[in-house]
């Protein structure tokens, strides 16, 4: 893969430089901080388009929450605390402390913050998410450790992992040129990996270009996780993971995927750009000194933030970002409509999380998906993040805890899939 990317005035050496140097280093650094590493999850939602598979039974597609014993004070009082430090006492520090020292949230809260609580949970309520997001009230939530529950190969697969995808790319997704897919694992086959040419569309826009291109995008991110994580052997219960060449050369070559393989990569690097452009966006709104990654312990607090700052510094520093305000520019009405459009689609593809048999897989597959639909989340809130309030909450935009942690896991998700594209390239030219 090397040269410019379709749509954009980005080259591939440029952000395989960028990710290997800058981001890769300081994101795996901030994924490992108690603020990023809890995620809250509902696995037990019921799928809301066909009738459930039923689970995966293989022991990979397990799940560990954390134990309700381990889960601090400050991040069992609920979603209305958000991430902000309010008023506290010394003793309230100590419970915090003495918690584990997990990732918390202040549970106290001052009549200013009760007030501006209500504020966000109203805007939370309101109709501008991409996302399906889970209730974190629900008795079926619960939180997960991300870095002992990483994303690697489980062995799902076949018609029930089809089938999802299929629905996304056949019901949700705008259909470009020439594409070749997987045909159904049910249908009969001639032997080997047969495909189909499902489109044949040309002239199609650039706002449905970019919207095939992140949810291409994002299959092609997982799809290296796996490859990349892959259970290579198990000798006296001692599992061995690493990367598989032969997976990944089954999924990405151009001669095993008719062509496809190298589209979808770029269409990664796509991506990429799209969130990395998302967190140059938002910058402004955690540079307010009212916004704290609240945990209760100050140093690891203080140190979280400096580290996401120093990230938003290097992502305003790349100089081939995406250009989104050339997306919607078109007559008011037909921009508006579309901009709608395209949110529904993406919002329909979240519910679609929900029907994975697997829940590691639903669990990654959900927070992956929450991450990209804050990224469009930012990219459409521009002017409400430039007006934002420096030293009181604001009420034209904000994030709740779930999406920033949602957020960040993604982009690191995107930032380790280049680094491991990478790694496969060096282990491929080994090979030959």
């Amino acid at each position: 893969l090397t040269g410019v990317l379709d749509d954009c005035l980005c080259d591939i050496e440029s952000i395989d430089d960028f990710n290997t140097f800058k981001i890769f280093p300081k994101i795996q650094k901030l994924q490992e901080r108690d603020y990023f590493r809890y995620y809250k999850v509902n696995l037990k939602r019921p799928c809301p388009f066909w009738a459930d598979d039923g689970h995966c039974s293989i022991k990979d597609c397990h799940v560990e929450p954390c134990p309700e014993s381990k889960i601090p004070v400050g991040i069992k009082a609920g979603s209305s605390n958000k991430y902000s430090k309010v008023a506290n006492n010394s003793k309230e520090l100590e419970d915090c402390e003495q918690a584990n020292k997990l990732g918390a949230v202040n549970s106290t809260l001052s009549n200013q913050s009760k007030e501006a609580f209500i504020d966000w949970a109203r805007y939370d309520d309101s109709q501008d998410h991409f996302c399906e997001l889970d209730d974190e009230r629900s008795p079926d939530a619960q939180y997960v450790d991300l870095l002992l529950n990483p994303e690697r190969y489980t062995g799902y697969k076949g018609p029930s992992a089809w089938r999802v995808w299929n629905s996304i790319y056949e019901e949700n997704c705008f259909k470009p040129r020439s594409v070749y897919r997987p045909l159904n694992p049910l249908a009969p086959s001639r032997g080997g990996l047969e495909f189909v040419c499902l489109f044949s569309w040309t002239g199609l826009c650039l706002e449905k270009r970019v919207f095939y291109k992140l949810i291409s995008g994002l299959h092609a991110s997982i799809n290296l996780h796996l490859c990349a994580n892959y259970l290579l052997e198990e000798t006296w219960g001692k599992p061995r993971w690493g990367p598989n060449v032969k997976e990944f050369t089954r999924r990405f070559d151009p001669i095993e995927t008719k062509g496809e393989g190298p589209r979808r990569l770029k269409n990664l690097y796509f991506l990429y750009l799209i969130e990395l452009r998302a967190l140059s966006k938002v910058a402004p709104y955690f540079e307010r000194s009212v916004v704290d990654l609240y945990t209760g312990n100050g140093r690891e607090d203080a140190e979280s933030k400096a580290l996401l700052l120093d990230i938003f510094r290097d992502t305003k520093s790349f100089h081939m970002h995406f250009d989104e305000k050339s997306m919607f520019a078109g007559d008011k009405k037909g921009a508006k409509s579309l901009k709608e459009e395209f949110r529904l689609h993406f919002k329909n593809i979240s519910r679609i999380m929900d029907c994975v048999g697997c829940d590691k897989c639903r669990l990654w597959g959900k927070l992956q998906t929450q991450g990209l639909g804050t990224a469009l989340k930012i990219l459409f809130s521009e002017k409400e993040i430039q007006s934002l309030p420096e030293n009181s909450p604001s009420k034209g935009f904000q994030l709740t805890r779930q999406e920033i942690v949602a957020l960040v896991n993604a982009f690191g998700r995107l930032s380790t899939s280049i680094r491991e594209l990478q790694n496969f390239k060096v282990l491929l030219q080994q090979t030959r």
